[in-house]
C-alpha cells in the first residue's frame, strides 16, 4: 500500500461495529501550576535547596516542643567540662565534641551548642518570617494601589518609596533601638524580662524598611494587568475598587509575590544575625544565631568550632533560601533558561 492510499484509508470512516482506539483521549491538559511544579522537580539544585529549607523550618517549629519535653537543653550548664585555666574553654578538640555534645559546648557556660543553635533557629525564623510578611503585605497593597490608580496617588506612593529608600536602615535600627525596645516593653504586658520587645522592634523596623522594592515590582506588574480584558469587563459590571484590587488583580500577582517572599526571607535571616551581632537584637540567655555569632567571635582562635558551626549554619540557610527563590522564579517563567 502506498503512502497516498494509506492516507485515504485513514480519512475514511471506520466500518460499523469496529472500535478505533482514540490516541488523543489519553493526552490530558495540565494547568500552569502543574507545569511549574514539573519544571521545578527537574531542577535538582532547587530540590536540594527545598529539602534543606523544609528541614530548617520543621526543626525550628519542633525546637520549643523538644525543649518543653526536655529533649534538648539550651540552658543546661556543664561547668565541670570547662578548662578554668584557659578562661572557660571546653576540654577536648573542637570545643569538647562528644556523642553527648555533637557540636561541642559554649565557653564560659558549658551549654550544649547544638541545643542552643537548634532553639535559636526558632527565634531567627520567626523574626525573619514575620518581617517578610509585613514587608510583602505593605509592598503588595501599595504597589497595587499605585499601579492601578495612577495620577496623584501613584506620585505620592512613589515619593514615599523614595523617602523610605533614602533612610540609612542600619543606622536607624541602631539609633532607635533603646527608645523602641523601651516603648514596646511598656506597651506589651509582662514583657520587661523576655525577648518580645526586641523581637517586635526588629520585625517592625525590618518590615517598614523592606517594602519599597516590593512595591515597585508589583506596580510594574499591575501596569500591564490593568489593561487586560477581564479587568475592563469587571469595570463594566460595576466592580468596586476593592474588588478590582483584591479579586481581579491580586490573584494574578501570586507568582512574583511568592518569588519575592523566598528571596526576602534569607535577607532578613542575615539581617537578624547582623542585628544580633551588633547588640540590637534579642539578647542572651535567649539564643539566636546572631547573638551566638556575636559571642563566638571572641573565641574564634581558642575555640574555632564555636565560631565555625553557627557561621556554617547561617551560610547554608541563606544559600538554600536563595537557591529556592531562584528555582521558583525559573519554574514560574516558561521562558527562563534553566
Amino acid at each position: 500500500m502506498t503512502q497516498s492510499e494509506s492516507q485515504i484509508e485513514l480519512l475514511e470512516p471506520p466500518p460499523v461495529g469496529v472500535v478505533v482506539e482514540d490516541k488523543v483521549a489519553g493526552v490530558a491538559g495540565q494547568s500552569p501550576t502543574r507545569l511549574a511544579l514539573g519544571r521545578f522537580r527537574k531542577d535538582r539544585l532547587s530540590m536540594i535547596a527545598f529539602v534543606v529549607v523544609a528541614f530548617y523550618v520543621v526543626a525550628a517549629i519542633l525546637a520549643p516542643i523538644l525543649v518543653k519535653f526536655d529533649v534538648i537543653h539550651p540552658t543546661a550548664l556543664n561547668p565541670t567540662l570547662l578548662n578554668v585555666d584557659l578562661g572557660g574553654v571546653p576540654n577536648g578538640a573542637w570545643g569538647g565534641m562528644t556523642w553527648h555534645h555533637l557540636l561541642g559546648l559554649e565557653p564560659r557556660t558549658g551549654t550544649d551548642l547544638l541545643s542552643r543553635l537548634w532553639y535559636g533557629m526558632t527565634f531567627s525564623l520567626t523574626i525573619a518570617l514575620t518581617a517578610s510578611v509585613v514587608a510583602i503585605v505593605i509592598g503588595t497593597v501599595l504597589g497595587i494601589i499605585s499601579g492601578f490608580s495612577g495620577g496623584i496617588v501613584d506620585a505620592v506612593i512613589g515619593r514615599m518609596v523614595d523617602v523610605t529608600l533614602s533612610f540609612p536602615q542600619t543606622l536607624m535600627l541602631l539609633a532607635l533601638s533603646a527608645t523602641g525596645v523601651a516603648l514596646f516593653a511598656k506597651i506589651l504586658p509582662g514583657s520587661q524580662s523576655d525577648p518580645l520587645p526586641n523581637a517586635v522592634y526588629e520585625v517592625l523596623l525590618l518590615g517598614l524598611f523592606g517594602w519599597p522594592g516590593i512595591a515597585r515590582l508589583i506596580r510594574g506588574q499591575v501596569l500591564s494587568i490593568r489593561e487586560r480584558e477581564f479587568v475592563d469587563a469587571a469595570r463594566l459590571l460595576g466592580a468596586s475598587r476593592s474588588r478590582l484590587y483584591f479579586k481581579e488583580i491580586l490573584p494574578n500577582l501570586w507568582a512574583p509575590v511568592l518569588v519575592q517572599f523566598t528571596l526576602i526571607m534569607p535577607a532578613y535571616i542575615s539581617a537578624e544575625a547582623a542585628l544580633g551581632y551588633l547588640g540590637v537584637g534579642i539578647h542572651v540567655p535567649t539564643p539566636t544565631i546572631g547573638n551566638i555569632l556575636k559571642d563566638s567571635v571572641n573565641y574564634s582562635q581558642a575555640d574555632f568550632g564555636y565560631f565555625f558551626f553557627p557561621a556554617l549554619l547561617l551560610a547554608i540557610i541563606v544559600v538554600s533560601f536563595n537557591l529556592l527563590g531562584d528555582g521558583i522564579g525559573d519554574a514560574l517563567d516558561p521562558k527562563a533558561d534553566r
